[in-house]
This record gives structure tokens, sequence and C-alpha cells, in this order.
């Protein structure tokens, strides 16, 4: 490696730590009503932080072997940071537990190895080997995570707020294309590339740090709502092979139905499974075997068939035609524009003012 490109590598390398810890300081010290998110992102970004801090202090941490070895074993804490962070950020409920402590297992059985200078080439292929193993098993778990999160919040809720699930799965998105590169590095020293491309191929990845780094503080930054979740006992309904309703079912359809008519409760932004169970005297486990196995629909989906049919009939009403369409969608129960266009396209095919215009 040149000076020049160690010197590159030298300055980023100080420009992300700088941001993370920046940010570290903005998590732990923001105002918020739930901080167990906002202390696993930190505790996150610290470990990589250190991590990456090889980039501009490698040869400083090699005369201290217990640092040197902390820090490269501390890789094994990042993913299982990530994923209690996305649990925390997901379940509202979510509370740490003496059990957990079993995701630093493989971060204690290197650092003793380490420790013990047992410094031979096996134990380095061990490690990317192990290393390779656990991330690729944690993101699987995330992405599982986040499809039951999805899931839930369409069973349960009418109106579910999805910058949280975006957020983590865009996040878990950018590090495995982050990832990619690091194996191709890892590739490219198996085959013995060339000084000059493995050189420019580090200089990349740290790159790609920096954008991630400067991409997660803005985004947090500007979409502080993404620290709120579910209850952690809210499970997804069961899927099962359609029959016939029985008669005591189709009597709780019709009751279903009538209460819908007459009592309007979509009209309630806030309205959700466990509140409209309430309201008919119902189990909420009850309503939503109801709903998702009787009537093919997830929550979500049927509480706004009934708030797209009254924005239809207001926007087909010629008597109606100075109310807009901002105060149409509140007045049918939905929260925000967005939620109100995509699910009326979805149901019609128009955004809501050129059906206005078809039906008048």
């Amino acid at each position: 490696m040149s000076i020049s490109e160690a010197v590159v590598l030298d300055n980023l390398g100080k420009i992300i730590v700088f941001l993370m810890l920046l940010f570290v300081v903005f998590l732990v010290t923001v105002k918020r009503s739930k901080k167990l998110p906002n202390y696993l992102f930190a505790a996150f970004l610290l470990v990589t932080a250190y991590d990456l801090s090889g980039l501009f202090l490698g040869e400083t941490l090699v005369q201290y072997p217990h640092l040197h070895n902390l820090k490269i074993a501390s890789a094994f804490l990042q993913m299982p940071l990530f994923y209690l962070y996305v649990l925390a950020v997901c379940y509202a409920d979510f509370r740490l537990h003496w059990k957990q402590l079993a995701h630093t297992i493989p971060f204690w059985v290197f650092l003793i190895i380490l420790s013990g200078n047992f410094i031979a080439e096996y134990v380095y292929d061990l490690y990317q080997i192990v290393g390779e193993l656990q991330y690729f098993a944690y993101i699987a778990a995330i992405f599982l995570t986040l499809k039951k999160h999805k899931t839930v919040y369409l069973e349960n809720f009418s109106n579910p707020d999805y910058t949280a699930y975006r957020w983590l799965f865009q996040a878990t998105a950018l590090f495995c294309l982050a990832h990619v590169l690091v194996l191709v590095r890892l590739f490219s020293e198996y085959l013995g590339v060339s000084n000059q491309w493995a050189s420019l191929l580090n200089i990349v990845i740290t790159l790609s740090a920096l954008l991630v780094t400067c991409w997660l503080v803005m985004k947090s930054m500007y979409h502080p709502q993404i620290f709120l979740g579910v209850n952690t006992h809210l499970q997804p309904v069961k899927a099962h092979h359609h029959t016939p309703p029985s008669p005591e079912v189709d009597e709780q359809l019709k009751k279903l139905k009538a209460y819908m008519a007459k009592e309007k409760p979509y009209l309630d932004y806030e309205l959700s499974l466990e509140k409209l169970a309430s309201q008919m005297d119902m189990a909420d486990k009850e309503l939503s075997v109801l709903i998702n196995q009787h009537l093919g629909k997830h929550f979500f989906d049927f509480i706004n068939a009934y708030r797209i049919a009254s924005a239809k009939a207001i926007l087909s009403d010629p008597t109606m035609a100075k109310i807009t369409v901002l105060e149409i969608l509140y007045q049918v129960g939905f929260n925000s524009k967005s939620s109100f266009y995509t699910a009326f396209k979805k149901e019609t095919g128009l955004t809501p003012s050129k059906y206005r215009k078809s039906a008048l």
C-alpha cells in the first residue's frame, strides 16, 4: 500500500469513527420515552467504531495485544447487537434478559483463543468461516423478524406505520451490500490479486462504510418515530385451508358487518384489533381468526375497505365537491395522505382526484 493510499484510509477512518461517536452521543442524550433501542444502537456503533479504528490505529493497537485481540474478537458482537436493536424497535415491550448473553459466546471463545497466543493459519481461517456463518445467520434472523413484524402490524392495526419497518429493512439491505464488498476482498486475497487492486478495494469498502454511516445518522434524525413498536405477545394468525363457515361463524360475521355498518368504528384512525374486539365484546384472537381466516383479509385491509368505500361515496357526491381530498381522508379514518392514496389506488386503480373527476 502506498503512502497516499494509507493517508486516505487513515483520514476516512477518522471521519467515520468521529461521526459514529457523535451519533452515539446523540442517541444516549436525546429525550425519548423508550431508551433501550437507542442504547443498543449506540452499543452497536461503539463496537463498530472500535473495529474501524484499526484503519488509523492499526500499528498502535498491535503494540497492546489485549486491545488488539479485543478489537478482532469484537467483530462477533456487531450483528448480535444490531439484531437486538431490531427486536427493540419492532417490539415496544422488548426487554433484555440474561439468556441473551448467549449471543456473546463467539466473542468470548475467540477472545480466549487470541489471548492464548494461538496465532496460526487455521485460527485465521476459522475466524473468517465462523464470522461469515454468524453474519448470515443474523441477517436471516433479522429479515424473518421484520417479516413477522409487518404481518402482525397488518393483522392488528388499521393505520400501521411502516417507517420503522422500512428503516430497518433498508439498513439491513445496506449492510448486506456493504458486506458483499468485504467478501470480494476476501476472495481477492485468496486469489492473490495485485496489491494495487487490493488497495483500491480497501478504499471503496471504507468509502461505503462512510456513506452508510452518514445515511444512518441522517435517517435517524429525520425519523425519530422509528423507536415505536408492537407488543411481543402478538403473533401472526396461522393460515389454514378454507372450510365453509359454521352457523356460529355465520352469526359472528353478520354481527361484525352489522356493527361496522351501524357504528362505523373505522372512522377512528387509532382503531386496532384489540379496540374493536373490546367494542364488540369478543376475544382478540376470536376476532382476528374471523377476519383473517373467514374473510380472507388482514385487519388492515378489512378496515380500510370500509374507509375507501366511505371516501368513494363522498368523492362521487356532487354536494361534497368543495371538500378537499385532505379533509376527506381524515373524515373517513386515515391519518396520513400517503397511506390514504396507497390504499385508495390499490382498491380503485385511480388516485382520489381522478376518481372524483370520473364520478362527477
